[in-house]
């Protein structure tokens, strides 16, 4: 897939996720399955949070190096490999052990969201004619993945949202059976 495909199947993706808003109450974005599990409302926030602060930052890294900051291309991790050959993330469920670091925050509200999600889509839009015409030679090195370009730092993001609707679809079904 290239960059322009997966813009619009993100923006796709994402419109999903805004729509999708309507049926939950505040409440139930905020209800968790068990203590050490997310609620729908930190899964969004966890999207958002990652595609602005972790994965558009570092296409900008690739984009405007500055000294140290982005290394030339090295291999990738057998799993990073499998990935983007794949084009999506394995049918898993992924668990993270909570952490302040890295457990979302509850929502403050529907519009916090919404106003999120249009967010990313605007920067991906902002971003995708500087990947069309950078260099892919720096990389920025992704926690299991291994060094990614620009273009690689973008797809993954589509293939993140797209991998979510999975835990949605959970988190949906848990809701439905515990209203």
């Amino acid at each position: 897939m290239n960059t322009t495909e997966a813009l619009q199947r993100f923006e796709e993706t994402a419109n999903h996720y805004i729509q999708e808003l309507d049926g939950f109450s505040m409440e139930q974005l905020k209800r968790q399955p068990a203590e050490n599990e997310w609620s729908l409302g930190q899964m969004y926030q966890h999207l958002i949070n990652s595609a602005l602060y972790m994965q558009l930052r570092n296409i900008e890294q690739c984009l405007t190096p500055s000294e140290g900051s982005a290394a030339p291309i090295v291999v990738k991790t057998k799993e990073g490999t499998a990935i983007f050959d794949q084009g999506s993330f394995p049918p898993i469920r992924v668990h993270v052990p909570p952490s302040p670091q890295y457990t979302p925050g509850q929502p403050e509200s529907k519009e916090q969201l919404i106003q999120g999600l249009y967010t990313v889509i605007d920067r991906m839009k902002e971003i995708l004619p500087q990947i069309e015409k950078g260099t892919m030679q720096n990389t920025v090195p992704h926690p299991r993945f291994g060094p990614l370009n620009a273009q690689e730092w973008f797809l993954l993001i589509e293939m993140h949202y797209r991998h979510h609707l999975l835990q949605m679809d959970r988190l949906t079904q848990f809701l439905e059976g515990s209203a």
